[in-house]
């Protein structure tokens, strides 16, 4: 069986080695492939990271952002923070 490179240089029709190794090893790569493919989630939440970004930090903007604007409406009607 050929590896990666050799396969390469068979499609390119070159008979020379290429010049650097593969990113990945193709056999990590198809294992991955199929951890990914397998898991029945939405897609962006298949990453370990994933429900931190697409969840967690939208959560705490709103959060944030809710409280200001209470905050605001608390000091705009008691008067708070006026300048004269």
């Amino acid at each position: 069986m050929m590896n990666l490179e050799e396969h390469e240089c068979a499609i390119l029709g070159r008979e020379e080695k290429m010049s650097e190794p593969p990113f990945r090893p193709r056999e990590k790569l198809l294992s991955k492939q199929k951890y990914f493919q397998s898991i029945h989630k939405h897609t962006y939440l298949k990453g370990p990271y994933d429900k931190i970004t697409s969840v967690a930090i939208p959560v705490a903007l709103a959060a944030g952002s809710l409280y200001l604007i209470g905050r605001g409406i608390y000091n705009m009607s008691h008067g708070i923070g006026k300048k004269e």
